[in-house]
């Protein structure tokens, strides 16, 4: 069993994971994840894991629950709306149910660590945010390099050192298609919570969403050439005690 994040670095790497399997399945997954909610079966929610996943499935059979239970018969409203209103709604239960989940693991922490966290979750954009973005992406028509249009968007956002283009991981070339110039500048240092800054250079973890000021995981341009998947502090140490 996954031991029940307690500082406020896991809580955040706790929330940044649950979103991105949120954003995940209301994006990337869209399709999969409406045919999952279907209107004739009982109450279903979507819960978004600590692993980076999101499942479609009832509530927890536990009372009190062991965390608070997501938005409950998302399925039901689906036939009813239009497809991107229900997805909106969704997305809206997905962003409250994410500041719950948070919220309910810093019950033990103080309020300079309560603010503190709840200016990590803050920089980043939430779920409706997310799926608005994707919503326009997907109905943009794109230009490539031969003056056609295309649906597809084949930017790859990069932190930039003073040395170069830092190392950059399959999961954000994935990534990249939820992120626009703004969201990478208020991206937040998993160590410090200080946000990115031009000509910085930063590492990201291959094994969750979190981004780093090299500084903070002393890594340096060089060491990062020469590592095939980094694996952040955070993720080490939760390794370590499974």
């Amino acid at each position: 069993m996954a031991s029940i994040p307690r500082t406020v670095a896991d809580i955040f790497g706790d929330y940044c994971c649950r979103r991105r399997g949120l954003i995940n399945a209301l994006t990337h997954d869209v399709d999969t994840f409406f045919a999952q909610c279907d209107s004739d079966k009982d109450n279903l929610c979507l819960y978004g894991y600590p692993d980076g996943t999101w499942e479609v499935t009832l509530p927890s059979h536990e009372v009190p629950p062991v965390i608070p239970d997501p938005a409950l018969g998302i399925n039901f409203a689906r036939n009813k709306m239009s497809r991107d209103e229900w997805l909106y709604l969704v997305a809206v239960h997905s962003d409250s149910w994410l500041l719950n989940v948070a919220f309910f693991y810093a019950a033990y922490l103080n309020k300079n660590q309560r603010t503190r966290l709840f200016n990590l979750i803050n920089r980043l954009t939430n779920v409706v945010e997310n799926v608005k973005k994707w919503n326009v992406v997907q109905n943009t028509p794109r230009i490539d390099k031969s003056g056609e249009a295309s649906g597809s968007n084949s930017r790859i956002p990069q932190k930039i050192s003073s040395d170069g283009p830092s190392k950059t991981t399959s999961k954000i070339v994935e990534d990249s298609h939820m992120e626009s110039e703004e969201e990478q500048e208020e991206t937040p240092c998993g160590r410090c919570g200080e946000v990115y800054q031009k000509n910085e250079f930063w590492i990201a973890c291959d094994f969750c969403p979190l981004w780093y000021h090299g500084k903070c995981v002393n890594v340096t341009t060089t060491m990062a050439d020469e590592i095939d998947k980094y694996e952040c502090p955070l993720c080490a140490l939760k390794r370590t005690k499974a």
